[in-house]
């Protein structure tokens, strides 16, 4: 049974509309920026927020058709895990995984059983009595998600589920739950702002902008080959647009760059950050893009500099500390930037 979801919702002057589909154990990513609409396409979903127009359908039954039919959350086969995991204060790790059955009639000890069975497969057997408030992160996240599941839904929601991790936890944890999604069988929808989240748990990723989807497809898909603004930086990439003739590219913006595989017509032009080097004067060498710039900014990441750079086109370099030393870079000094024919990829727009 496949999720059809039509989505458009109209409120507060903003308007979403977007088509997704999701097949049976496969976990779609929903990601873009804030207010492009990855929060109101979730609460659509999970029966919060009723449709201003299309459907949401799985299977043979509608769960959303206006003007005639609308089920509530509480009727529709969904287990949601939330940012905060809004797990009970009052009640045990045991209580709270059992809770979806019991609202739905199954009698104390028989959710009981159920539930204590869903802990150990999550791996907290020995912290079925505990209380929310004596769990490290990761463990608060796996009861939430074995709440979630316990009810055999149809449709799983995420909304930012490890959000509220801190980096060493949010490494194990995201391999944890993405081995619980893959032995998933039902529809999982991801809401994320990390894009790592994202590339490592999701199938297939869908871009939403302005109420829209920009872009969609597999991660490598999306990450080899950005459309927009916002996934180039999502996925650390410096992209321009332009029209190419054979293997000279005229950029919109201004400035040329020549590719290895000629081609003809509008197209995205790519190239990592790490492809760009950068000289106090002219380069020489192997066949190579080369244009003044200016420094702009100069960001420390993990093991490399990140430079900001104003040219004709502006452009991101990440470079070792070494040669920033090297170089004695600061704000406002003039520099050349190269890249290599080879590694600029250009591609239809």
């Amino acid at each position: 049974m496949t999720l059809h979801a039509d989505l458009k919702v109209t409120r507060d002057g903003f308007r979403l509309d977007a088509e997704l589909a999701v097949e049976p154990g496969e976990v779609v990513a929903l990601l873009g920026p804030n207010g492009a609409g990855k929060t109101t396409a979730l609460r659509a979903l999970a029966g919060l927020l009723p449709l201003t127009g299309g459907h949401i359908r799985l299977g043979g039954q509608t769960w959303d058709a206006p003007p005639d039919v609308f089920r509530p959350a509480e009727r529709r086969p969904i287990g949601v895990v939330f940012q905060d995991y809004l797990l009970f204060a009052h009640l045990s790790a045991l209580e709270n995984v059992a809770f979806g059955l019991r609202a739905r009639g199954i009698g104390r000890a028989a959710a009981r059983e159920e539930a204590a069975r869903w802990l150990d497969r999550v791996g907290l057997t020995a912290h079925a009595k505990a209380r929310p408030r004596t769990l490290s992160g990761g463990q608060a996240q796996r009861v939430a998600l074995a709440r979630a599941l316990v009810t055999g839904p149809d449709l799983l929601l995420l909304d930012e589920p490890l959000a509220a991790l801190d980096a060493a936890t949010r490494l194990h944890v995201r391999a944890e739950l993405g081995r619980h999604l893959r032995d998933y069988p039902g529809h999982t929808v991801l809401v994320t702002h990390d894009p790592l989240d994202a590339m490592v748990l999701a199938d297939r990723l869908v871009v939403l902008e302005h109420g829209g989807i920009v872009q969609q497809g597999t991660p490598t898909e999306v990450a080899r080959r950005p459309r927009t603004d916002y996934v180039a930086d999502l996925v650390g990439l410096n992209l321009y647009r332009g029209t190419a003739h054979g293997t000279t590219v005229s950029l919109d913006a201004g400035g040329t760059l020549t590719v290895a595989m000629p081609a003809t017509g509008p197209v995205h032009v790519v190239f990592p950050p790490t492809a760009v080097s950068l000289h106090p004067g002219h380069p020489t060498g192997s066949p190579r893009n080369a244009w003044r710039v200016t420094v702009a900014g100069i960001e420390q990441h993990a093991h490399t500099t990140r430079v900001r750079l104003d040219g004709v086109p502006p452009v991101l370099a990440d470079i070792t500390t070494a040669t920033v030393a090297d170089l004695r870079l600061q704000p406002g000094d003039e520099l050349w930037a190269a890249v290599k024919a080879t590694e600029a990829h250009a591609y239809p727009s």
